[in-house]
């Protein structure tokens, strides 16, 4: 039986951006600033707003970035600082000496299934939350990781955050099908993995954001691989479902920008910036 706290997030953050590739060639797309903050900051910000302190992140060769953001660096604060304190830089420091990190690297781009997988010695035998980074999420109270937390203490099951898209937009996506079991919560069915929108069983769409139960690596290391090749985290999300274990989507409270496009991208700097939340 799964524990009732969760205390580790997962970001799988291996995969390189084709949509962004002028700048993705150097530069992670999980760095890529919505205006003054990279995207992994903001994920990590809402995983600390949910209780969760240690930071399981899922690489790759060539993003040595990633956790350099994450360490100490004082001689370019002191230099930069000049003595003086900086609201940024403090920012950075609270994340730093509240967090834990730790990282395992992707050597082959198999899918989010695989990528999930490769974090398995990160996370043990408990469940965990992950976070697409892309996916940015803003909440004008409690931020999605938090409301899907707060289920899983309820529920004890995995958990996909999901949210109603254009029917055409299907095949873009993951798309779940199933029974309202409560207000915004579904137990899953169906699921497949970017379906043709005449195929697709509804117009509910997983985003970025899981709660898993470990059963899933064992789930994940028996499932072949799915679209495009790869090994696909809704192929076993739905294997997880038919064995009998719940599996349930929630309808978030939120705003949610696709910040792996370029269209989603500007609307998410534009808000942020407008609003003032950076």
């Amino acid at each position: 039986m799964p524990g009732t706290q969760i205390k580790k997030c997962l970001f799988p953050t291996a995969g390189y951006d084709a949509l962004f590739l002028l700048t993705t060639k150097s530069i992670p797309k999980e760095m890529m600033p919505v205006v003054n903050n990279p995207l992994i900051k903001y994920g990590i910000e809402e995983a600390m707003a949910a209780g969760i302190n240690s930071m399981s992140i899922v690489t790759s060769a060539g993003k040595e970035a990633l956790r350099n953001y994450f360490e100490s660096q004082e001689q370019f604060e002191k230099k930069l600082a000049g003595g003086k304190p900086i609201k940024e830089l403090d920012q950075i420091r609270h994340i730093i000496e509240t967090c834990n990190f730790s990282y395992a690297i992707q050597e082959e781009m198999k899918g989010l299934g695989h990528s999930i997988l490769t974090g398995a010695e990160l996370i043990g035998d408990e469940p965990f939350a992950a976070i697409l980074p892309d996916d940015l999420c803003h909440a004008a109270e409690q931020g999605v990781l938090s409301q899907m937390v707060d289920l899983y203490r309820k529920h004890q099951c995995s958990i996909v955050a999901i949210e109603e898209v254009l029917i055409e937009d299907s095949n873009k996506c993951g798309i779940i099908a199933g029974d309202e079991i409560e207000p915004d919560l579904i137990r899953i069915t169906g699921m497949v993995e970017k379906p043709d929108p005449a195929q697709a069983p509804s117009n509910l769409a997983i985003i970025g954001r899981y709660i898993l139960t470990p059963y899933i690596f064992d789930i994940i290391r028996e499932t072949p691989p799915g679209r495009n090749d790869e090994i696909q985290i809704t192929d076993a999300l739905l294997t997880q479902a038919n064995q009998g274990d719940r599996v349930l989507g929630y309808k978030f409270k939120d705003k949610r920008f696709d910040c792996g496009t370029p269209p989603g991208f500007l609307k998410a700097s534009n808000f942020y910036f407008e609003n003032q939340l950076y």
